[in-house]
């Protein structure tokens, strides 16, 4: 045991030491960022700016999507429709000309309201290759010049994917690994069958590493995750949270066996008080720092904290021991970030909710601009910066103090979440990919 934690404290201190670099070498190499926490290390991006002022370039773009780009030096890389093709894209980062279009596959799917289509999962980069995962079930995988490396069909090979709204999942990139979640299922109230799988692959060849059944109660469409996994580590533990069906589960990285699992997140519960709810999907994915993981639910739900220790084994579902806190309220889609000392919620309607991380009590509520959010919050350089589907992006000083500092109208609506690189703050909406840097 002792050797086993001697290697991950080893493995820890590569990836404080790689997010150090990573911060100085201004890479964002997935949709959270170097630690996948939606916090960046950089300084001196512009805090003031609008559609036209400190506007390096302005890329239009061949379709909507609300996939957040990612980033390795010179390059851009980010996934979009274009008609019924779905299409990933390479752009320089000097001047925002686009350097190659590869079209992954066909099969466009818009979801409701115009609130996403199957460009909705976002890429990640290692600097030498580029993955992008599609709503209809396609991953492949390219060269930084846009030459194919493999593909599968992950419909073909773990089950067709059935899904209201189209498989929006981001895989996580981690070391030599993708891992994956696909949590759904028939929605249909007579039909049992359920087809949720977590999944790890070799980035360089797309091999099949593991694959487990994610086995719930689910009914329904709660059945249905448009979550993303998240990976967690200290000094003393490594597991992939995986979040969908009415439970968060953690899995052992090596053969992705479950290690626990905690549910009643859907009530009539401890938990949860409120009636069990048959369209109960979980769509913002789980924040993690060494020692908690933030657990939002959907709708009316709760946010549940949860104590990383010895008891966060087997089904945790009812142990007060790992219960940190519950918080009443939560956000729908926007996933946390969690940041000396406290947790920022944004909801759908544009409050934002500040809860203390130790205590779950809220310090603060505040509304922002009025509209429909389904952008997680970036934090770079003290302020927590998010956009709306009308195209607004709210900047908030981080800090128990609420100040609003400023609200932008790109007037362009804005699903995907900003992102910072090389001293330029990033913002895709729906129209065009816009480059923020001092001029």
């Amino acid at each position: 045991m002792e050797d086993r934690r001697t290697d991950i404290v080893a493995v820890v201190a590569a990836l404080v030491l790689g997010a150090a670099s990573a911060g100085r070498a201004d890479n964002w190499p997935q949709w959270r960022g170097p630690l996948n926490d939606g916090i960046s290390t950089e300084h001196g991006v512009p805090t003031s700016w609008s559609k036209t002022v400190n506007v390096a370039w302005r890329t239009p773009l061949p379709g909507r999507a609300g996939a957040t780009p990612c980033v390795w030096g010179d390059r851009i890389y980010l996934t979009s429709n274009e008609g019924d093709d779905l299409v990933l894209l390479c752009v320089a980062a000097e001047n925002g000309s686009i350097k190659w279009k590869r079209t992954a596959c066909s099969g466009n799917q818009d979801a409701r309201a115009g609130e996403g289509n199957s460009a909705s999962p976002s890429p990640s980069t290692d600097g030498e290759h580029v993955w992008a995962f599609f709503g209809t079930g396609i991953l492949a995988c390219y060269a930084v010049d846009g030459a194919e490396v493999w593909r599968l069909d992950t419909n073909e090979r773990f089950g067709p994917i059935d899904i209201q709204f189209g498989m929006t999942s981001t895989p996580v990139l981690d070391g030599d690994f993708l891992y994956l979640q696909l949590i759904h299922g028939p929605m249909k109230l007579d039909d049992q069958t359920r087809t949720g799988k977590v999944i790890k692959l070799d980035k360089k060849t797309g091999r099949t590493i593991w694959e487990v059944d994610r086995v719930t109660d689910a009914q329904f469409e709660c059945k249905h995750s448009y979550a993303s996994p998240m990976l967690y580590r200290d000094d003393t533990r490594e597991f992939l949270v995986a979040h969908g069906a009415d439970c968060t589960t953690g899995h052992a990285l090596e053969d992705g066996r479950e290690l626990w699992r905690f549910g009643g997140l859907n009530g009539p519960t401890a938990t949860n008080p409120k009636p069990h709810d048959q369209t109960f999907r979980l769509v913002a994915s789980p924040g993690v720092v060494p020692g908690t993981i933030i657990i939002p639910t959907c709708k009316s739900g709760p946010t549940v904290a949860l104590r990383v220790n010895d008891d966060l084994v087997g089904d945790c579902s009812d142990k007060a021991a790992v219960i940190r806190w519950i918080n009443p309220l939560t956000p729908d889609v926007s996933t946390p970030v969690i940041h000396d000392g406290l947790v920022y919620l944004l909801h759908k309607d544009g409050k934002l909710q500040c809860v203390d991380l130790e205590t779950g009590k809220d310090v603060y509520v505040k509304r922002t601009h009025t509209s429909q959010h389904r952008t997680s919050p970036l934090l770079v350089d003290g302020r927590l910066s998010f956009g709306s589907n009308d195209g607004w992006v709210s900047v908030v000083r981080a800090g128990r103090d609420f100040e609003l500092l400023d609200s932008i109208d790109i007037g362009e609506a804005i699903t995907a979440s900003l992102l910072v690189a090389n001293g330029t703050l990033y913002i895709r909406s729906y129209d065009a990919l816009y480059a923020i840097r001092a001029n």
